[in-house]
């Protein structure tokens, strides 16, 4: 059976000679896998760009009554990005936070709400020309209220991160005054976002650590973050 749909490329993995096996989140079927053939060939006929994180695509696809690896019949470019390839921040960010993306949904089943959200804020980022440096954060936010464990406030994040003990993390949970400091800028983050200033590099950095450790409180198996260490040296400043 064929089904079309927008699809929300994840991330992807080499598959013998010049093909891939690529996660995607779907409007219609939820996250799903598929290998896709000849798209790592040399030359001009190479459509590997079109399965980097967070590429918007509207496909055809073979559905699988079972589950598991199934193909793609048709798919191309829903929208072409302007910046996000060009910008090594942007593009770092886009790998951090498809990572994030794909360790935390698991369903394979439609979720119009959330595909809308993740759809809308990729278009969103890409389409920003400054003062983007707190996207990830406001991100993570608004994410984890789709998941079902969003905060309402920056005391629900402090609270839980300082006051939980983290078995994934290799150090123990940060006492409550090591990380208090932050809790209004969680509030403008969570309520006020165009007016949130975040002083400097480290202190995003901070902020960025403490949403890492709420996430995994929630998340099963959540893991270390790969990608975590190649955004932090990028937006050092």
């Amino acid at each position: 059976m064929l089904v079309k749909t927008r699809g929300i490329v994840l991330n992807h993995i080499k598959y013998r000679e010049s093909s891939i096996i690529a996660r995607v989140y779907t409007e219609q079927l939820g996250l799903q896998s598929y290998i896709v053939n000849s798209v790592r060939k040399k030359g001009s006929g190479s459509r590997i760009a079109l399965f980097q994180p967070f590429t918007l695509l509207d496909m055809v696809v073979y559905t699988a009554h079972k589950g598991g690896l199934t193909r793609i019949s048709e798919y191309k470019s829903a929208y072409p990005f302007s910046s996000i390839p060009f910008d090594i921040r942007k593009s770092s960010i886009v790998m951090f936070l498809s990572e994030v993306v794909s360790k935390t949904i698991k369903e394979e089943e439609e979720n119009p709400q959330l595909f809308n959200f993740l759809y809308q804020a990729i278009i969103l980022f890409d389409e920003q020309q400054e003062h983007f440096e707190n996207f990830h954060l406001e991100f993570l936010l608004q994410l984890s209220h789709h998941l079902g464990f969003g905060p309402s406030s920056g005391a629900d994040i402090i609270e839980q991160v300082a006051f939980s003990s983290n078995a994934q993390s290799a150090t123990s949970a940060p006492t409550v005054l090591a990380i208090q400091v932050h809790e209004e800028l969680f509030n403008e983050l969570l309520h006020r976002a165009e007016q949130a200033h975040i002083p400097n590099g480290k202190v995003r950095r901070d902020l960025l650590s403490i949403l890492i450790r709420y996430y995994q409180l929630h998340v099963d198996r959540l893991g270390e973050i790969n990608s975590l260490a190649i955004l932090s040296e990028v937006l050092s400043e």
